[in-house]
């Protein structure tokens, strides 16, 4: 059995930032949550996962944070598109049927990055290449079926490519195909996709993006199933980092703020967690 798992919810440029700062706050306060059995990424939370499975250190990835966002372009979900999303939630569809319709908006979607130009960025901000031993779930979204993946070592399928995947916003990034499939933003489904820890005794849940919207099922329902059996300690960006963060977190130009507030927020957050996870 999992003893520990965690959790790294969706949440953009700033979501990553975030959860990197809350990461070195918690390792220099003595709570190293790198020492996870299971490690769950979504979006955001796959890039930070992917390379917290990996041994990588919070500290280095929290400084990289800090850098000036030199020609990096930033993107936003415009109006035209959130009222797309909008329109996918007519008639209440099923969660697998919400998600299949919001793959069609993706697969049709022009994007200013090109497949592989896209698979390219995630691959020069990812440290790691390969798939860590320590077990590692990714998740993503079929964009045609609306099929809920979550990827993992055994697969076969290269580690960039699945961060790819879930980080594939629908509408803004292009879907990522992997075995003659296309998929999209495991996001789509959960913006932390917590259940997945379901059998662990203890979880620590980082999650920038909490609610959930239409047949996206929150984070809030996910953890209070998991509390049924486990241990769970579940922590959002605070006001401060809120303000930090701002309206738009696939905004470059306010990682580095970001960063700092998680960092901060670590300090009111360590009690619980280190209750959680020692």
């Amino acid at each position: 059995m999992t003893q520990r798992a965690l959790v790294l919810g969706g949440g953009g440029i700033t979501g990553i930032a975030w959860e990197w700062g809350m990461l070195t706050g918690l390792a220099e306060a003595g709570v190293d949550l790198g020492t996870a059995d299971l490690v769950i990424g979504t979006s955001a939370g796959s890039v930070v996962g992917a390379q917290v499975a990996a041994g990588v250190e919070p500290a280095v990835r929290y400084r990289a944070q800090l850098e000036p966002p030199d020609g990096e372009l930033a993107a936003a979900l415009d109006r035209g598109l959130l009222l797309r999303f909008a329109l996918a939630m007519v008639g209440l569809p099923s969660p697998r049927r919400f998600r299949a319709r919001i793959g069609r908006i993706a697969l049709r979607a022009h994007t200013e990055a090109s497949e592989a130009d896209r698979i390219a960025v995630i691959e020069s901000r990812l440290p790691v290449r390969e798939w860590p031993e320590r077990r590692l779930l990714i998740t993503a979204v079929d964009a045609v079926s609306g099929r809920f993946r979550a990827f993992d070592r055994h697969d076969g399928v290269p580690l960039v490519h699945a961060v790819a995947a879930s980080c594939a916003v629908p509408g803004v990034w292009p879907p990522v195909t992997i075995d003659g499939h296309r998929y999209l933003d495991g996001g789509v489904r959960s913006g932390s996709n917590a259940d997945l820890a379901t059998g662990a005794d203890r979880v620590v849940v980082l999650a920038p993006l909490p609610r959930g919207i239409g047949p996206m099922t929150p984070v809030g329902k996910q953890v209070a199933a998991l509390r049924e059996h486990a241990q769970v300690a579940l922590v959002s960006p605070d006001r401060a980092a809120l303000a930090a963060i701002g309206r738009n977190v696939l905004d470059p130009a306010a990682r580095a703020a970001a960063a700092r507030a998680g960092y901060t927020q670590a300090r009111s957050a360590v009690d619980g967690i280190r209750a959680v996870w020692a």
